[in-house]
């Protein structure tokens, strides 16, 4: 028997107040549109995301910094490391095209290295938090079969003990020590230095990488995210945000302090922002302790963050001088809405500074909504507008029918983020991506007047739609700070 879940009604001050629909929102479908242009994604069919972010030309730059040392590595130099290293793991290693390899890592200039050089093999990459207990770790290298592990140290007993061949990651970036302590790893990095690994041919459509994603009800489930996936997210959720201001995206520094193994930190430090020339000062783990001293030491301007850790950095804000915090342009929030007072709090802290909240899923690879606080119309506790070649529905639970602005129900959305499916997981699919395209979100919702999404709340419950028992999905970005 399916559990019963109360309706929850309109609220009447969202309700939209024109006569005739908008542009953006269709009546007949329920269908709702970007109000930003479609943009035109590479449409080869043989395109891989490692092709698409290098084809992005940088010179110079730093694009990776160690918080800890200053340790750096500019765009140029990071794209003849990510080839030999894939060189090294072809030719060391033996990995090969459709091998899953797991990235079991905390925050390092390395993590985009091997994952890049991975996928650009045609490797696929499960990636797993390093705090994760053997239980989890077992559980996710056998639904992936997964053969061969990069890991810290903490982490080699656990996964040697699943017959799973470990390469340690070391946290030095001295060479040589590195040689010494970590000769595998060396061989990988420097014995293949200069060479240009085999190039498979690798299609859009192929997976790269496996993201676990799991709700509070329910296991978690592998996404099969694709390379066309990850490109979407490179273009949607990174590029075109960073198109919309009047300062270049290679001149911003971000800091990365979330976690590089979630899909949030993925999407951005792994991917997209390499792409547009920034650079990404990498912390290990969010030290509140350290935050302030980074920002002021490499004159952050954005700092992505998920909600806890705006309440840090605006608690310490509060403690130090104003002009510690002069550089920071941006912050962007995401994982779970903002509360009103904690947006409040932010602004009336740091007034200079823009302060955004976005929205996505593991199964959009991100891409979702940006939010863009112009400065005539600031809609704070909004998650933004739907992206660019993205559209969403309102759907009642109940009744199954299609709500128009000011309407909260389930939010649908469809575009070319949406993943593949769950790994081995058929039944789990057709549950989460109905009509062919649309995936559940399990995000109560509502469009106001203009356009712009705010998330409510979410659907707790097992809820019966349309005959069947439907479990949530993931809400992006869970355990952000772990």
């Amino acid at each position: 028997m399916a559990a019963t879940h109360l309706h929850i009604p309109p609220n009447p001050k969202t309700q939209t107040s024109h006569q005739n629909p908008p542009f953006w929102f269709s009546p007949k479908t329920g269908i709702y549109t970007s109000k930003f242009p479609s943009l035109h994604l590479p449409v080869d069919p043989n395109l891989d995301a490692v092709s698409a972010l290098f084809s992005h030309k940088h010179h110079g730059d730093a694009a990776l910094i160690d918080s800890l040392t200053g340790f750096s590595i500019s765009h140029t130099e990071l794209q003849i490391m990510v080839q030999s290293i894939a060189a090294g793991i072809y030719h060391v290693l033996g990995v090969r095209q459709g091998d899953v390899v797991s990235l079991v890592l905390p925050n390092s200039v390395y993590f985009p290295m091997i994952f890049l050089s991975l996928i650009s093999l045609g490797a696929i990459v499960t990636t797993m938090n390093p705090s994760s207990s053997l239980g989890e770790i077992k559980k996710q290298v056998s639904e992936c079969s997964v053969g061969l592990a990069f890991t810290s140290t903490e982490n080699v007993e656990k996964l040697s003990s699943l017959g799973v061949s470990v390469i340690t990651v070391p946290e030095s970036y001295d060479f040589d020590s590195i040689r010494i302590e970590n000769p595998k790893f060396y061989a990988i990095m420097k014995e293949t230095f200069g060479f240009v690994p085999p190039k498979p041919l690798i299609k859009q459509d192929d997976v790269a990488a496996i993201m676990y994603s799991s709700g509070t009800t329910g296991a978690s489930k592998g996404v099969l995210l694709t390379h066309r996936n990850l490109i979407a997210s490179m273009e949607l959720f990174v590029r075109f945000e960073a198109s919309q201001y009047e300062y270049p995206g290679s001149s911003n520094v971000y800091l990365a302090a979330l976690p590089l193994c979630h899909i949030y930190g993925l999407s951005l430090f792994v991917m997209g922002l390499l792409s547009l020339g920034s650079t990404i000062v990498v912390m290990r783990r969010f030290d509140a302790s350290d935050v302030v001293n980074v920002i002021e030491r490499f004159k952050i301007t954005h700092f992505p963050v998920v909600p806890p850790m705006l309440m840090v950095l605006t608690k310490k804000a509060k403690g130090v001088c104003g002009e510690v915090f002069k550089s920071l342009k941006q912050v962007s929030s995401g994982a779970a809405p903002l509360s009103r007072k904690f947006i409040e709090d932010f602004l009336q802290t740091l007034p200079h500074v823009d302060l955004i909240q976005g929205y996505g899923m593991t199964e959009s690879t991100a891409v979702g909504t940006r939010g863009f606080n112009l400065e005539k119309l600031s809609r704070y506790s909004s998650v933004g507008l739907l992206a660019p070649n993205m559209q969403a529905k309102v759907v009642d639970w109940s009744s199954g029918s299609f709500l128009p602005p000011g309407n909260r129900g389930e939010l649908w959305i469809q575009g070319p983020g949406v993943m593949k499916g769950y790994l081995n997981n058929p039944k789990a699919t057709q549950m989460s991506i109905v009509e062919d395209s649309w995936l559940r979100t399990g995000d109560i919702a509502y469009f106001d007047e203009d356009g712009y999404l705010f998330i409510v709340d979410r659907i707790k419950e097992i809820i019966k739609y349309k005959g069947f028992q439907v479990k949530e999905q993931q809400f992006l970005f869970q355990s952000t700070l772990n």
